[in-house]
């Protein structure tokens, strides 16, 4: 008969590539056991590597697009009865092209509810147990994009905004019940991300990238320590990220479009 395991269980969304599946190594390397959740076949691979870390790893194979997956991937990762000390809540996708002229419709609505509705879904579902337990920790990746306007990406930028005012506005009324929320806001990092989107073809598609090893062990620390959000990546992110407070949102949106107008990358 197997002993019950001491360590803490957190949970990571979009865990088999990217920036998710980093964040999930950063968890196995600090100790932490595993649910893992995505949409593809990747995910088994990503829980071997994980598991030869020496974290126990369980898979939930599910579409967060849609409300069923989340409240299966709820159920299944509290099945054990141990209780959920982190999740990242990091699943999520880009849509790119002229909103009004190109894009579909259909990816952009799925898109909301995996970005954003499952977002709030999940951390619906996880939050009471947390402040139940007096403890927990909740990462939400959001994006650099979320700070300023988003033409070629709109919706997605959107979707961003709201996930980093989600986690700063739910932080505040979680304080003083050991709970912590945590926005992680990366800027272009070097995953799939730009050709699941369709931006291959953009100036910031073929701008230099951070690696996202190193932009999931600044969210995680960042995790650790309680801090409210980090600008994780290289320093001009940061410097992005401040420039944006004071300049106008014209301007923003002036600056953002050369980086992400269509057939950009070839001038």
């Amino acid at each position: 008969m197997s002993m019950p395991s001491t360590r803490p269980l957190a949970l990571v969304t979009g865990a088999s590539s990217g920036i998710g599946y980093e964040l999930a190594r950063q968890f196995a390397q600090n100790g932490f056991d595993l649910v893992v959740a995505a949409e593809d076949e990747r995910l088994l691979e990503a829980a071997r590597n994980l598991e030869d870390m020496g974290a126990a790893v369980s898979t939930v194979r599910v579409d967060l697009a849609h409300h069923e997956g989340v409240e299966e991937l709820h159920l299944r990762a509290t099945a054990s009865g141990r209780p959920i000390e982190a999740v990242a809540i990091n699943a999520g996708v880009g849509v790119g092209g002229d909103f009004a002229r190109e894009t579909d419709l259909d990816a952009e609505l799925k898109l909301i509810k995996l970005n954003v509705v499952s977002a709030v879904h999940l951390a619906k579902l996880v939050l009471p147990e947390m402040i139940k337990n007096h403890r927990g920790r909740v990462l939400i990746t959001s994006s650099i994009a979320g700070t300023m306007p988003g033409p070629f990406h709109a919706v997605y930028a959107a979707s961003k905004a709201f996930l980093y005012s989600f986690a700063e506005s739910i932080r505040e009324e979680l304080k003083d019940t050991g709970v912590t929320v945590t926005a992680l806001l990366p800027g272009p990092t070097d995953t799939d991300f730009f050709r699941r989107a369709g931006m291959e073809d953009t100036k910031i598609a073929s701008a230099d990238k951070d690696d996202p090893a190193e932009v999931a062990r600044q969210g995680f620390e960042a995790l650790m320590a309680g801090d409210d959000h980090v600008v994780a990546g290289s320093k001009k992110n940061l410097a992005q990220t401040m420039a944006g407070k004071v300049l106008p949102e014209t301007m923003k949106a002036r600056m953002t479009r050369r980086m992400t107008e269509p057939g950009g990358g070839d001038d």
